[in-house]
């Protein structure tokens, strides 16, 4: 049975020799992989670039939701 788009799907990710794991909705996940094979990236790759200047306040996951609404926001305006 297909996940629904809403539900949330826990990936593990390798962040910069670290091991994590980051909670999403479907929606995001395949945007996440899209995002990042666009720019020739690994999704732990670009998952990364994130980690690295998202404030320390903010969740992984909340940073990856803005990240992917942004840059979509971005391409629409174009």
């Amino acid at each position: 049975m297909a996940k629904k788009s809403y539900q949330l799907i826990k990936r593990s990710v390798s962040l910069d020799g670290h091991r994590t794991s980051v909670a999403l909705e479907q929606l995001f996940w395949n945007e996440v992989d899209r995002l990042a094979k666009a720019e020739h990236l690994s999704v732990s790759g670009w998952i990364s670039q994130i980690d690295r200047r998202r404030p320390t306040d903010q969740s992984l996951a909340s940073a990856l939701r803005i990240e992917v609404l942004s840059t979509l926001q971005t391409r629409l305006k174009d």
